[in-house]
């Protein structure tokens, strides 16, 4: 299982990665660290979000839901990750 440190960097580097005004799927951070196989990612995914909370409440990343940033507090559902200044131009897909 992959670390919090592990879960962090990652996330921080695809959101970088992909840039300003761009978004990640949560799944797409779980999969570098878990492969393509569910059993491998999908027990990261709790985890990730908890990482996700964490830099939001940092100010490193913005939680996206619909396009527009959440309470990280009280959110649910599917959601993405996106660099704080990308907020204004959310909803944009991860595709590449």
């Amino acid at each position: 299982m992959a670390s919090v440190e592990e879960l962090e960097e990652t996330m921080l580097a695809l959101v970088t990665k992909r840039g300003a005004g761009k978004n990640v799927d949560p799944t797409e951070v779980a999969r570098a660290l878990g492969g393509d196989h569910p059993d491998g990612w999908g027990p990261l995914m709790q985890p990730l979000r908890q990482a996700a909370i964490r830099l939001m409440k940092q100010g490193k990343i913005v939680i996206l839901r619909k396009g527009r940033p959440v309470d990280p507090d009280n959110f649910k559902g599917i959601y993405r990750l996106a660099l704080p200044d990308a907020s204004h131009g959310a909803g944009n897909s991860s595709e590449e």
